[in-house]
């Protein structure tokens, strides 16, 4: 397994954490992700076999959120 953070804008709400996570976790290859509002990063485990950073981000931009490089 590989960890990955990346920047999550947009998030304004526990919800919005909730639905970044979710997105995150539906991934192939996800074994966690923590996200967090305060920051706005979200810190993924997963195996870079399965996917990459680029589809992460796709990920939760595709959930609604931005994640610039």
């Amino acid at each position: 397994m590989a960890e990955a953070t990346i920047k999550v804008e947009g998030m304004s709400c526990g919800g919005c954490v909730r639905s970044v996570t979710e997105a995150l976790k539906a991934q192939p290859g996800v074994g966690d992700a923590e996200v967090t509002l305060e920051t706005g990063q979200a810190r993924i485990d997963y195996d870079p076999a399965l996917v990459s950073v680029a589809q992460l981000r796709q990920a939760v931009e595709d959930a609604g959120f931005d994640s610039p490089a």
